[in-house]
């Protein structure tokens, strides 16, 4: 199953940091996330983009993940030549993810 299919999601920009925040349509899929939806798996899918950690952050009241992507933006929005400098593709990549 992609992720798209039990969740929805976020992303940002400050300098060369992206984030990305998901939620689950249903709060019966926050489990499933939090199990699989891990800091390195989301840096093994982001790889080819993103040059440096990953951190999660939990939100069990919101039943949401925010992850930090460091060095995904290719050097910041007037530094980078990348085509999305302002990460607002990341949030529509990481759904297609399979969980």
């Amino acid at each position: 199953m992609r992720l798209r299919e039990i969740a929805y999601s976020r992303s940002g920009d400050k300098g060369d940091t992206a984030n990305i925040c998901v939620f689950p349509y249903k709060d019966e899929d926050w489990e499933l996330l939090r199990e699989k939806l891990t800091a390195s798996r989301v840096k093994e899918f982001f790889s080819r983009t993103v040059k440096g950690p990953v951190e999660r952050y939990e939100f069990p009241n919101l039943k949401g993940l925010n992850f930090v992507l460091h060095g995904a933006l290719g050097g910041a929005y007037s530094a980078s030549l990348m085509v999305d400098t302002q990460a607002k593709s990341y949030q529509s990549f990481i759904l297609d993810m399979e969980l």
